[in-house]
This record gives C-alpha cells, sequence and structure tokens, in this order.
C-alpha cells in the first residue's frame, strides 16, 4: 500500500496533540481524517472506512475501549492506540478489546512514523497472503479461509481480530511444528522486542477464548512454556 494511498482517522481531543499528529501526517503524505470524541470517531470510521485508526483512550465523551469494540463489532481495520495510560492493565483492556497496536505518550514523532509502517506492511503481507493463497485450511472442526480472510469453527464464523487472524494463519500455515516467539512476532509485527512478546500472549489468550472449548485444555493450540506455540493436528 502506497503511503498517499493510506488513508488514516486520528482521534485525540487534545488540540495540541491532534495538530502534531495529524502535521506529521501531511508532511509524510499520508491522507487524514479528524475525530475529537468517540462518537464522531465511530461516525467516521463507519462512513469513510479508513485503513488505520490512530486512538486516543481519554476521550470527553466515552472510553477508548468503547470505541475499539464497537468498530470491531463490524470491521477488522488496524487500530493503534496512543495513550498517556501507561500501566500493563491499561494496554491489556485495549489489546483485548481489539487494539493492534499500544504507542504511550509522550511518543517521538518517528515512532509513531515507524509504527505505522510496520501496521502497513501487515496489511500489504496480509493482502499478498490472500492473494496468493486461495485454498481453505480444515483442521477438525475448524476451518480457515485464506482468501476470503475469515475462518470458521463448527460452521460458525469467528469474529477474529486482524492480529488474531495473522496469527491463526500462521500457525496453520505451519500445523504440527512449534513456532517460537520470536519467530511469531517477527512476523506479526515485524519485530521481536521483549514487550511484544508479552503482547503476544495477550492475543493468544484471546484467540484461544474464541478457538478453545476449555483455554485450560486446548484442542488447537498448544503452548510450549518459554518457547512457543503450536497447531495441532486434530481428526
Amino acid at each position: 500500500m502506497e503511503l498517499s494511498q493510506c488513508n488514516i482517522l486520528v482521534v485525540e481531543d487534545d488540540p495540541p496533540v491532534r495538530n502534531l499528529i495529524t502535521t506529521t501526517l501531511k508532511t509524510n503524505d499520508y491522507r487524514y481524517l479528524s475525530a475529537a470524541n468517540g462518537e464522531a470517531a465511530i461516525m467516521e470510521a463507519s462512513s469513510h472506512n479508513p485503513d488505520i485508526v490512530l486512538l486516543d483512550l481519554g476521550l470527553p465523551d466515552m472510553d477508548g475501549v468503547q470505541v475499539i469494540e464497537k468498530i470491531r463489532s463490524w470491521s477488522n481495520l488496524p487500530i493503534i492506540v496512543i495513550s498517556a495510560r501507561s500501566e500493563d492493565t491499561d494496554k491489556i483492556e485495549a489489546l483485548d478489546a481489539g487494539a493492534d497496536d499500544y504507542l504511550t505518550k509522550p511518543f517521538s514523532v518517528e515512532e509513531l512514523l515507524a509504527r505505522l509502517r510496520v501496521t502497513q506492511r501487515r496489511l500489504a503481507f496480509m493482502t499478498d497472503q490472500v492473494a496468493a493463497s486461495g485454498s481453505v485450511f480444515v483442521n477438525g472442526k475448524l476451518r480457515v479461509d485464506y482468501a476470503g480472510g475469515c475462518a470458521f469453527l463448527d460452521g460458525q464464523e469467528l469474529h477474529l481480530t486482524p492480529i488474531e487472524f495473522k496469527l491463526l494463519c500462521l500457525l496453520s500455515k505451519n500445523a504440527g511444528k512449534v513456532l517460537t516467539h520470536t519467530f511469531i512476532t517477527q512476523n506479526i509485527w515485524g519485530r521481536s522486542w521483549e514487550n511484544d512478546v508479552a503482547s503476544l500472549r495477550v492475543f493468544m489468550a484471546t484467540l484461544r477464548k474464541k478457538l478453545e472449548a476449555d483455554p485450560d485444555a486446548p484442542q488447537y493450540i498448544q503452548t510450549h512454556i518459554g518457547v512457543g506455540y503450536r497447531m495441532m493436528k486434530v481428526e
């Protein structure tokens, strides 16, 4: 995806921060929309279908986590949270709700642009994967439609975030193999930092909740403690 083709929705109620972000985007040839509260953000996201959302959690009319949940009810578009909340519990709540990445204020312009580039590469990768693979993976009651970008369990569609779907594709395409934390994080985020492994655990937990009848006795995804994860073959 070319930069100029990427349309970004900036959701931030603080005018100086919003101006900093939009000026940065404009200078780097991104197109953008902006919203100053949650209600406007949901309206913009539903009517303009942006490629990426940059979302502040501390909005005047509703919590940013609610905005994530609302958008996730109809769209898998990438959401990068930008927030002054630096506690792990806040990050986990946002990631659990369906955010794809989390940037803590104060942040540098360079880091913001780097996160956007990683997200764009991920979008391009997923598009290429879908184009390159018209096949369907079937494992027990699980069916992953790579071309359609969706997955089903026992005939019911799984409502997965983009990261969860990409994780499922990575595991299913390597069914039976143990994938290390480093291998997975490099494929998902294009890097392997310590906090990425922590994020990976969160995403794996949310994926398991949707996939496993009993997450404590997994049928599909096996944890190899300290090493990584494996998609088990199910009859």
